[in-house]
C-alpha cells in the first residue's frame, strides 16, 4: 500500500511537471496568463510567420541583385559577391535576433545551470517576477520537482535542458571540454530560438559556460545580463582540486573575464559585494537571502500529518508500543480520534534538523561525532532526552555518509535522511526543535540559505564558524557558532538540558527570533531588484 501510494504521487508529480514544461526546441510564447491576453499567442505566432516572409523576400532581392550585377560584368568579383552575400545574410539575421515585439519588456528569462527544484532563490525570483506580471521563461534542469507556487503559477514557463556528461573515454580534461562544448551549444540554441526577453537573470555559480552564453545571447539580442552572485564557481571547484590545479586557474579566469561584462550583479553578502567591488571591479547590489512566506513555525495538526506521512517510510517517526483505537500515534505526536485534537508527547524525544547538499563543503563527520558524544551524555546518566536527528537532502557524497551513519552503533539517537517534497520541507523546519548547519563558505563570502529559512520558521541554529556567518547568526541571540564536533556536543547538551520546557536558552532564543523578524524576501526583493528591471 505505501509503494502504491509512492508511485501515484511520484506519477502525479510527474504529470504536474510536464504541464508548466515546454519543448526547448520549438518557438512559441508563454501560455496565456492575466498580463497577456489570449489572443498573444496567436499575433506571436503571426508576427514570426511575418518577419520570416520579410526575411525571406528581401534575400530572394538582394541575390536577385548581386547575380545581376555579377552576370552583368559589372566588374565585381566573386570574392566581393560573396562577402556581400554573407554580410547581408549576417544583417538580416542579427537584425531577425533583436526585433523586438510589443511583449519585450514583460518577458524575463530566469536561468540556472543546475536543479530548478533545488534552486531556491531562483525559484523566489522567478515568482516575485510573476506576481508583478512578468512573463517568465525558467530555464535549467529538472531532476526534482520545483515548488508546487511555481508550477501553478501561469505566468512561469518552465524549459527544462539537459546536463551533458560530456565523452567518457580518453582523459579527464577530454570528458571536460566536451561537457562544456556540448552545454554551451544546447544552452546557445535554447536561448536563440525563444523569444526575445528583456532580461537574462542568471545563477553563478554554476557559471561555466552559462556565463558566457548568457553574455552572448544578450549582446546579440539586446537583453540586459543580470548576475546573481552566490558563491565564486572556481572556490567550489578548488575544494576537490586545489587552488593550483589549471582547470580551476582557467575557471578562476574565465570568472573574472565574464563576470564584469553584465549589465547588473547581485550578491548574497556586504562581504562579497566589497570582494566584488575590490578585486573584480563589479559593483553589486547585496540581495540577502530572506525566508518564503511559506516557512513558518506549523501548527500542531501540520505538525502530525506530517509526522505520519514520514512514518510510512522512515520507522524513527513510529510510535512503540501498544495501538490504542481511539488514537493516532507518531514518536512525537498525538492525535485523538474522538475530538480530532493534537497534541505533543511528554517524553517525546527532541527533533534535530539539518540539510544539505551533500556537497564537499559540508563536513557531516562533525555532526556525526558529536551525536556520538551525545550518546555517551546520556548513557553517563545526563538528564537529557533522546534524539531523532534528520537530515535532508541529495547529493554527490550522501551515500558515503549514509555508510557512517548505518555503521554507528547508537541507542538514544536516532537518524534518517530522506529527500522531502518542497512543500514538505518548510513544515518540518517548522516543527522541529533545533537546527544544525555546517555549510563552510568555499569563498567565506556567501551565508547558508538553510539558516535564513530556519530562522522563518524560529528555529534556532548551532552553525559551524567561517568568516562573513556574523552577517547572519548571532551568537548567543539567535542560535551558537561552532568550530569543531567536541564544541558541538557541548551546544547541543547545554541547549537541550531542560527540553520540552521553553524556559531555557533553547526557548529564549526562539523568542528572540520571534521578536526580530526582518523583511521577507518579498519586501527584500521589491526594494532591491524590481527597480533594476523597470529601470529603462
Amino acid at each position: 500500500m505505501r509503494e502504491d501510494r509512492q508511485t501515484n504521487k511520484q506519477n502525479s508529480n510527474k504529470n504536474e511537471i510536464d504541464k508548466r514544461c515546454c519543448d526547448p526546441f520549438k518557438f512559441g510564447a508563454p501560455p496565456p496568463s492575466s498580463a497577456e491576453p489570449r489572443h498573444h499567442k496567436s499575433q506571436t505566432n503571426m508576427a514570426a510567420r511575418c518577419t520570416c516572409t520579410v526575411f525571406l523576400t528581401v534575400l530572394a532581392l538582394f541575390s536577385a541583385l548581386v547575380v545581376t550585377f555579377y552576370g552583368a560584368g559589372s566588374g565585381v568579383t566573386c570574392p566581393a559577391v560573396s562577402l556581400a552575400l554573407v554580410t547581408g545574410l549576417l544583417s538580416l539575421w542579427l537584425w531577425s535576433l533583436r526585433r523586438r515585439d510589443g511583449g519585450f519588456d514583460r518577458r524575463v528569462c530566469v536561468l540556472v545551470l543546475g536543479d530548478i527544484g533545488r534552486s531556491p532563490r531562483m525559484q523566489y525570483h522567478a515568482l516575485s517576477l510573476s506576481k508583478h506580471r512578468y512573463n517568465v521563461t525558467f530555464v535549467g534542469f529538472l531532476d526534482t520537482k520545483p515548488h508546487q507556487d511555481v508550477l501553478r503559477e501561469e505566468n512561469i514557463r518552465i524549459v527544462p535542458i539537459t546536463e551533458v556528461k560530456g565523452v567518457r573515454v580518453g582523459p579527464k580534461i577530454l570528458t571536460y571540454v566536451t561537457k562544456v562544448i556540448i552545454q554551451s551549444l544546447q544552452l546557445l540554441l535554447v536561448l536563440l530560438r525563444m523569444e526575445i526577453q528583456s532580461h537574462i537573470l542568471m545563477q553563478n555559480p554554476p557559471g561555466l559556460p552559462s556565463i558566457a552564453v548568457a553574455w552572448l545571447v544578450s549582446v546579440l539580442r539586446g537583453s540586459r545580463f543580470v548576475i546573481d552572485w552566490h558563491n565564486y564557481g572556481y572556490t567550489i571547484m578548488a575544494l576537490s582540486h586545489g587552488q593550483r590545479h589549471p582547470v580551476v586557474r582557467l575557471a578562476k579566469w574565465y570568472e573574472h573575464f565574464f563576470g564584469p561584462l553584465a549589465s547588473h550583479n547581485l550578491c548574497v553578502t556586504n562581504a562579497m559585494k566589497d570582494d566584488l567591488q575590490k578585486n573584480w571591479g563589479i559593483k553589486a547590489t547585496t540581495l540577502y537571502d530572506r525566508p518564503a512566506a511559506i516557512f513558518r513555525e506549523t501548527p500542531l495538526k501540520l505538525q502530525h500529518e506530517l509526522f505520519m506521512r514520514l512514518s510510512d517510510a522512515h520507522p524513527q517517526f513510529r510510535s512503540e508500543g501498544s495501538e490504542e483505537v481511539k488514537v493516532e500515534k507518531t514518536v512525537f505526536s498525538v492525535r485523538d480520534l474522538t475530538d480530532d485534537t493534537v497534541t505533543l508527547r511528554a517524553g517525546r524525544p527532541a527533533l534535530l534538523l539539518s540539510s544539505t547538499s551533500w556537497t564537499e563543503d559540508e563536513d557531516f563527520s562533525i555532526l556525526l561525532k558529536a551525536l556520538e558524544e551525545y550518546e555517551g551524555f546520556v548513557k553517563g546518566g545526563a538528564s537529557l532526552p533522546s534524539l531523532v536527528c534528520v537530515i535532508t537532502g541529495k547529493g554527490p557524497q550522501k551515500e558515503h555518509y549514509r555508510k557512517l551513519i548505518d555503521s554507528l552503533q547508537l541507542e538514544h539517537v536516532k537518524i534518517c535522511t530522506p529527500w522531502l517534497e518542497a512543500e514538505d520541507y518548510p513544515v518540518l523546519l517548522g516543527s522541529a526543535d533545533l537546527g544544525v548547519c555546517l555549510h563552510k563558505s568555499s569563498s567565506g563570502l556567501d551565508l547558508p540559505m538553510k539558516v535564513v529559512d530556519m530562522f522563518g520558521c524560529c528555529l534556532p541554529v548551532c552553525a559551524v564558524h567561517f568568516n562573513c556567518l556574523h552577517e547572519l547568526v548571532k551568537h548567543e541571540e539567535n542560535g551558537l557558532i561552532f568550530r569543531g564536533s567536541q564544541e558541538l556536543a557541548e551546544q547541543l547538551k547545554s541547549l537541550l538540558s531542560d527540553f520540552p520546557s521553553s524556559e531555557g536558552r533553547l526557548g529564549e532564543f526562539r523568542r528572540n527570533l520571534r521578536t526580530s523578524r526582518g523583511q521577507r524576501w518579498d519586501d527584500n526583493w521589491d526594494q532591491n531588484v524590481l527597480p533594476l528591471i523597470t529601470t529603462p
